[in-house]
């Protein structure tokens, strides 16, 4: 992300960015099938925690006692308090990773299984009945991307709604079919999650149409959905900073501390060409970002598209000579699709 002023890396999104340098100052109940046997070996965490995803069995850890696997949820209780108890008479099992909804959503946004997503999380051994993990516990939410959990995680949580609570049971295949490093899963464990969805990523602007400001380049889409502009470089360029929603979209606001994941594309208001084509998704603190972007998009909510018109006083002054290589005193034309916003 050339925008950026200095090297991050988005750990929190489970998306690492080399950056360039900036010269600017009633419930329902699912099951999934198990996934191919090398994707049920994979040593995945539901938490972002570098130990945590460590799979490996403790010295002592042997197979947990054999007990007939559930193929269904209903022998588990979970109360309705903000931080959830899980009732149940262990040991206890389930043949496949089963979901169960516990409190629906009102929302529309559906995770997928490589949405990036904030949740709540209890984790309970179904052997022992003992939670073994507890984002509640520790004070606050946490953010990864579903691809980078352990199976029955992602596949408990795909197709499911921002802002509902649910159950999760999966075999100990889905989970950490070899235990974990600290021995408070073993081998054969079953194990429930009950997951709050606090939030989760768009995968492209989603909301309501914002009529185009007149004397602004219009905005187009390509065959793939990627935004075009016109521009009429016969024209002057604004003197100012034009901030021109496109899509308001239904998610967070961005403000000045806010992580943001997003994709966009630049031009050149002189020439027309197309400066930087990022239309991928990537991720960086709006404080890194240059000046037109920490204006201009605080405000903004995920799932917005966004123009931004930079003069170029807030974008490079002095030009660029590193690729993407860029004349002095150069007005800038941004298309933004706001993906994701992460408020501390």
């Amino acid at each position: 992300m050339s925008f950026l002023k200095s090297m991050r890396t988005a750990a929190l999104a489970v998306l690492s960015v080399a950056v360039l340098g900036a010269c600017s100052p009633s419930a329902e109940e699912t099951s999934s099938p198990s996934p191919s046997p090398a994707a049920s070996d994979t040593a995945a965490s539901p938490s972002p925690s570098p130990s945590a995803s460590e799979a490996s069995p403790s010295p002592e850890a042997s197979p947990s006692p054999s007990v007939s696997p559930s193929t269904d949820l209903s022998a588990i209780e979970v109360s309705d308090e903000d931080v959830p108890e899980v009732t149940f008479d262990a040991p206890w099992g389930i043949a496949s990773t089963t979901t169960r909804v516990l409190r629906p959503s009102e929302g529309t946004q559906k995770l997928n299984k490589d949405s990036v997503v904030t949740v709540n999380y209890v984790g309970v051994n179904g052997t022992t009945g003992e939670v073994f993990d507890s984002s509640y516990e520790a004070g606050s939410p946490v953010t990864f991307a579903l691809a980078n959990v352990v199976p029955g995680f992602r596949l408990g949580l795909d197709g499911q709604t921002v802002g509902s609570r649910v159950l999760i049971g999966m075999p100990s295949s889905d989970g950490y079919p070899e235990g974990n490093q600290d021995g408070s899963i073993k081998p054969g464990d079953s194990l429930l999650f009950v997951v709050d969805i606090v939030s989760a990523n768009f995968e492209e602007a989603t909301g309501e149409a914002v009529p185009p400001v007149e004397g602004l380049p219009a905005v187009a889409e390509d065959d793939e959905g990627a935004p075009t502009v016109t521009i009429d470089s016969s024209q002057q360029p604004p003197a100012e900073l034009q901030v021109a929603p496109l899509i308001k979209g239904p998610g967070e606001a961005i403000t000045a501390e806010s992580m943001i994941q997003v994709k966009y594309r630049s031009w050149v208001w002189s020439t027309g060409e197309v400066f930087e084509d990022a239309w991928a998704p990537q991720s960086g603190q709006l404080a890194g970002l240059i000046e037109g972007w920490k204006q201009g998009l605080v405000g903004q909510t995920a799932g917005s598209r966004v123009m931004l018109v930079v003069p170029p006083a807030l974008a490079y002054p002095e030009g660029r000579t590193t690729a993407p290589a860029l004349q002095p005193d150069q007005t800038l034309v941004y298309v933004i699709d706001v993906l994701d916003v992460q408020n501390p």
